[in-house]
């Protein structure tokens, strides 16, 4: 069985930026990076509920 527990995880430290060094324009195109990523990773989410509820649908019957 395929269990999303068994692929490997991103490192969350690997990716931080030293905030202190960025100008008021880096920081704001930072926060525009990142809220495209938290809507790629909502659509992501969205789908794979979908998939589950789909799959538990189908065992149920």
């Amino acid at each position: 069985m395929f269990d999303d527990d068994d692929l490997p995880r991103m490192n969350s430290q690997a990716k931080v930026k030293d905030l202190e060094v960025m100008s008021i324009d880096e920081l704001e195109e930072y926060i525009a990076k990142m809220e495209e990523e938290i809507d790629r990773v909502r659509v992501e989410i969205k789908k794979k509920k979908a998939h589950k509820d789909a799959a538990s649908s189908f065992f149920k019957s």
